[in-house]
């Protein structure tokens, strides 16, 4: 039911982006053609004085409007037929592809398998706002999370104080970590936190204050050392043994759980070592189960130019609040990335990680 689902999301994704490339090329080619006839018409002098001009360019116009109208009619049949296929799907979709909003989530239980993705927000087209298709990436993550808390880019993002688009993307990371821990089963998920200086407190209250972090959020230059070393020694471990295909012969203390490092507030707190390390991480940590999610605007560390470049490719960007940069595959449509957040004032993400803290305290070890 799983796999079906997930393909079925993406059956619309794909669905929706070549309707609307359907659409936009037959009113390209309405313009296009009016423009020849115009041309055309007018290209003899005499055409251009009295009602032929006016004559001419009316009659360009009306077959331009009737192309233009018969693709938007075809359009909104499609359209229609998607929001249909979306208005049964949503309701349908497991913890790991639901919203936050979804009715799924009041009978959550902690799972027993991993599951196959993990919905990470909502893409949309200017052409129909409210048909969102989930956004979905596959686990084990393959590449990191960069969520954007810089002011360049949308609209939504320019029109905010900085320190209120900070704090978004902080909500957002935390949003993410709650989703992960909540989809894998007890034990086999552990998320680290590098927090400097202490900013994302807020948002990180519901995984702090369930206890489902593997420590508080490292604070300060020292903090900062001292995680990263662990993750790149647990790293560099784990490669050894794969390589030796010596799995078995890890150190007993070894948390062999997927690893999720959430790091706030890049560079403050890191210098050249720890900057090195993360990006090792970035780099060869997804291969041995070891993910990064950095909370960043990528201005705050434009000291490092170029030398930084490789990190931020390496990691998928989203954003805190709706922005049009995620370029689909197939036809080249610019999508609306939307985050997936929980409702206002809703307690569904401290009810889902009460029940995760609860599944870790009655494991075995």
């Amino acid at each position: 039911m799983e796999e079906r689902l997930y393909n079925q999301v993406w059956g619309m994704f794909e669905d929706l982006a070549r309707t609307v490339a359907a659409y936009r090329s037959a009113v390209d080619f309405a313009e296009s053609r009016m423009e020849q006839e115009l041309d055309k018409a007018l290209s003899d002098p005499r055409s251009r004085i009295g009602t032929a001009g006016d004559t001419a360019r009316a009659a360009a116009q009306a077959k331009r409007d009737e192309l233009v109208g018969r693709a938007r009619e075809v359009l909104d049949r499609d359209l229609a037929q998607l929001a249909a296929e979306a208005d049964v799907v949503e309701p349908a979709l497991p913890p790991a592809f639901a919203s936050w909003d979804n009715p799924v989530w009041h009978g959550y239980r902690v799972p027993m398998e991993i599951p196959m993705a993990l919905r990470v927000g909502d893409l949309h087209l200017s052409e129909r706002p409210d048909l969102r298709i989930p956004m979905l990436v596959r686990l084990p993550l393959e590449r990191g999370l960069w969520i954007d808390s810089g002011r360049s880019g949308s609209e939504a993002a320019l029109m905010m104080e900085s320190g209120q688009l900070r704090a978004a993307a902080m909500e957002t990371a935390a949003a993410h970590a709650a989703r992960l821990l909540a989809v894998y089963p007890a034990g086999e998920f552990t998320v680290h936190v590098i927090d400097p200086a202490g900013t994302g407190a807020p948002a990180l209250a519901p995984l702090t204050e369930s206890g489902v972090l593997a420590a508080p959020p490292a604070a300060g230059a020292q903090g900062v050392a001292a995680v990263l070393a662990k993750l790149t020694q647990r790293v560099e471990l784990v490669q050894m043994a794969v390589r030796g295909g010596a799995t078995d012969a890890l150190p007993p203390g070894l948390d062999t759980a997927e690893q999720l490092l959430i790091v706030n507030d890049f560079p403050h707190g890191f210098d050249d070592r720890a900057v090195t390390q993360l990006r090792y991480l970035a780099d060869e940590g997804p291969a041995v189960g070891v993910h990064l999610m950095m909370v960043a605007d990528r201005e705050d560390a434009g000291a490092y130019g170029p030398v930084l470049d490789p990190l931020w490719r390496a990691l998928l960007r989203v954003t805190p609040v709706p922005d049009d940069h995620l370029v689909d595959p197939w036809v080249g449509h610019t999508w609306t990335y939307e985050p997936l957040l929980p409702p206002a004032g809703s307690r569904v993400v401290r009810q889902v990680l009460a029940q995760v803290a609860a599944a870790r305290r009655s494991l075995p070890y």
